[in-house]
């Protein structure tokens, strides 16, 4: 028993006691079974020889140190293989770029084939996909229409509606709320205008992210990389011939973005149109939401598309309310 006690402690003196691996095992699971098992055999034996107690007490501090713990952020934890993979698709969903299955492996401390089993059911149910070399995995068009739906449908819509409806009031002009899914800007709500003249948008259209007003506050929150990565391999379609149709257009036009705290689509997507947006603050890192105001060129230019500022502004925070309130609800 007294063997059993140096070994522990020489393991722990040289790999620490927050080392991923002890000598011979794969991962932090087969540690704690292994160790499980170690110590129900010291049991029987002190049942058996009544070997000291204390020193058993001592082996299992020891080794309990020796464990690394996992921090909240990588259990997959779930009491059924269904649960599990809800948990998986948790991690998944808050990336903002590709990852591999050993990225995963090194994150969660899985065992490989774990992880690839389940990696290959998500992938057939749509809800990753394979990209880059395609060793590499990103969210699956499933998965990213089941999140447009949540937000289309969410509890709060009406709360939202209601604000966006006062902004109309106020402004007198057609106003929405927007997202950002993918290359394009997602329609959340929208309110007309009662003028005669306007365009209408309804509650999930799309419009491409480098020609909408909305589009450019959610490009303008990406790294440098990750809008390159979103634009460069896709055409810029020219709309009007105001639409910027380069990167390196659009890097400009982001600058002034990341300035100003507002953006401006100048009859970038549709001829006759000007939309003015800011977005709606995050209570914890970007945001995903925008509130705008469009309205024909014929009655809104990008003067006074600025006084509306004011009127945007309050709009968005009334809105980062009723976000802030939603998450924090028992």
């Amino acid at each position: 028993m007294s063997a059993a006690v140096t070994r522990a402690k020489a393991a722990k003196r040289k790999h620490g006691s927050n080392s991923p691996d002890v000598p011979g095992m794969q991962n932090r699971y087969s540690v704690a079974r292994q160790v499980a098992v170690f110590y129900f055999k010291v049991a029987a034996e002190i049942y058996k020889k009544r070997y000291n107690l204390f020193l058993f007490l001592e082996y299992l501090t020891i080794m309990s140190t020796a464990i690394p713990p996992v921090s909240d952020e990588q259990k997959i934890d779930g009491n059924t293989p269904t649960m599990r993979l809800f948990a998986l698709l948790e991690v998944i969903a808050q990336k903002d770029q590709f990852f591999s299955l050993q990225s995963l492996v090194d994150e969660l401390n899985l065992p490989k084939p774990t992880l690839h089993r389940m990696l290959q059911q998500l992938e057939g149910a749509g809800m990753i996909q394979r990209d880059g070399d395609g060793r590499q995995y990103s969210t699956g068009l499933r998965l990213r229409r089941m999140a447009e739906n949540l937000l289309l449908n969410n509890t709060v819509h009406g709360s939202r509606h209601t604000i966006l409806r006062q902004l109309v009031e106020e402004v007198g002009e057609s106003c929405n709320i927007t997202t950002c899914s993918g290359s394009e800007v997602l329609y959340l709500d929208r309110v007309e205008t009662a003028a005669p003249l306007r365009f209408y948008l309804h509650p999930g259209s799309r419009v491409p992210v480098h020609c909408s007003a909305s589009g450019k506050l959610f490009l303008a929150q990406m790294t440098p990389l990750q809008r390159r990565r979103l634009l460069a391999h896709s055409t810029l379609p020219k709309y009007t011939n105001n639409t910027l149709t380069t990167v390196d257009e659009v890097e400009k036009e982001i600058e002034r973005v990341r300035r100003d705290g507002y953006a401006i689509d100048d009859e970038e997507f549709l001829p006759g149109l000007l939309c003015v947006a800011v977005l709606v603050p995050a209570a914890h890192g970007k945001s995903n939401m925008a509130v705008a105001i469009q309205a024909p060129i014929v009655r809104m230019t990008t003067d006074k598309s600025l006084q509306c500022l004011p009127a945007l502004q309050r709009a968005a925070a009334a809105l980062a309310a009723i976000e802030i309130s939603n998450n924090h609800q028992p």
